[in-house]
């Protein structure tokens, strides 16, 4: 499949703009993962998703050999292998999610030990084949631990596209279900709804987001995105609502801040050419400083709320579930 229309479309845009083309690329990617991350970010803090997301976002490394393996052996072109490794990535991201909390909830382990096999599982699917990648196919790993929004292929813009076109309405159906299973599943089973199929779409959900963006913002770095976000506006917010906000407000304002310092700020080693710095690693370093300054703000807020009369926020940030004791009877097997 030829994607030369959608690079004509950047080409054009970045003339009229008067830019780069590798920036107008870089600034569409941003937002269209930063988009969907702040969307989902608000769900993964608040049920404690954190290890699991990240647990995710490495698994990819066996749907990648998987990928470039199946290309290998059925002897095809090897220029398929552009679209053969990210399908193949989602498919197993699909998987191994759906699998951790299928194994969870049929064996009454910890959720951490089950996310540990299954990360040892991937990586180590993914180490052993990586000796025939680097040789068959000069595979970087380095590529896929941090990403590269400096030279995003015109097919992976065109990945996060479709994504976004299916991500974004089929989370708004189902949100509000969403949160009402994750807040009190008792409650949401009482009113018809089913805990089961809202779960594991949301595990679809999330391993579509976590394995295309892979490409541009990392392995390593996916999962800042997904947490430190949500985690900053949890120290502001006083409901879900506000953290979904707020969360989404914070995800695209590091990434477009990000990826605006690391274009304007560079440093000179030794006297040589000016080199710049990373843009995923600023993007996430972004995020971690708008997480220190949220709880700066929280806490100068509740020392001077009394005085102004005004509400202080949560000492503990909003809660998804009512305590922290563990029943059968929760959303995405998040008690330990």
């Amino acid at each position: 499949m030829s994607v030369d229309w959608l690079s004509d479309t950047m080409l054009g845009f970045a003339d009229a703009l008067d830019t780069e083309v590798f920036v107008l690329k870089g600034v569409v990617a941003v937002v269209l993962v930063c988009a969907m991350c702040g969307m989902l970010g608000s769900m993964v803090v608040g049920n404690r998703m954190a290890f699991f997301s990240d647990a995710m976002a490495h698994c990819a490394f066996a749907g990648v050999a998987l990928g470039y393996l199946s290309v290998l052996l059925t002897g095809a072109d090897r220029t398929l292998a552009t679209w053969v490794v990210p399908l193949m990535m989602v498919v197993v991201g699909i998987v191994v999610g759906a699998g951790m909390v299928y194994v969870r909830d049929n064996t009454g382990l910890a959720h951490d030990t089950v996310i540990g096999v299954f990360f040892a599982l991937a990586i180590g699917f993914g180490a052993m084949l990586y000796q025939v990648l680097s040789v068959k196919f000069a595979f970087n790993p380095e590529s896929f631990f941090f990403g590269n929004l400096v030279l995003i292929p015109d097919e992976d813009i065109f990945f996060l596209l479709v994504l976004a076109v299916i991500v974004t309405p089929l989370f708004a159906w189902r949100y509000n279900q969403l949160v009402f299973g994750s807040f009190n599943p008792t409650l949401a089973r009482t009113r018809g709804l089913s805990l089961t199929l809202n779960n594991y779409l949301f595990i679809i959900i999330l391993a579509l987001v976590v394995n295309l963006s892979l490409k541009v913002v990392g392995a390593l770095l996916i999962n800042a995105m997904l947490v430190v976000p949500g985690a900053a506006a949890a120290n502001l917010s006083r409901n879900l609502r506000q953290m979904f906000w707020l969360t989404f407000a914070f995800c695209l304002g590091s990434g477009l801040l990000g990826f605006t310092l690391r274009n304007s700020v560079e440093i000179r080693v030794g006297g040589g050419e000016p080199i710049g710095f990373g843009p995923s690693g600023v993007i996430v370093v972004t995020s971690v400083a708008i997480f220190f300054a949220s709880m700066i703000v929280g806490a100068v807020w509740n020392r001077f709320a009394p005085v102004l009369g005004l509400a202080p926020l949560p000492l503990r940030g909003v809660r998804h579930v009512h305590d922290d004791t563990c029943s059968a009877d929760h959303g995405f097997g998040q008690c330990p």
